[in-house]
C-alpha cells in the first residue's frame, strides 16, 4: 500500500520533472531573458520543494526483531 510519504515524494519528483520539461519546451521555442529567469526560478523552486519535503518529513523507523 502506498503511504502518504511515498505519495508526497512522488508528487514532488513529478513537479520537478514537469517544471523542467515545460521550461525546456518553451526554451526550445524561444524565450526572452525575463522568461528564462522565470523558468529557472520555477525549476529551482520545485527542486527546493522536493528537497524540503524529503528533509522535513519524518521517516518512521522500523523496530528490529
Amino acid at each position: 500500500m502506498i503511504t502518504s510519504k511515498e505519495l508526497i515524494d512522488w508528487a514532488t519528483a513529478s513537479l520537478v520533472v514537469i517544471s523542467g520539461g515545460l521550461a525546456g519546451h518553451y526554451a526550445a521555442i524561444g524565450m526572452n531573458p525575463v522568461q528564462w529567469a522565470g523558468a529557472a526560478t520555477a525549476v529551482l523552486g520545485s527542486v527546493t520543494v522536493a528537497v524540503a519535503v524529503r528533509i522535513w518529513t519524518p521517516a518512521k523507523a522500523k523496530a528490529q526483531d
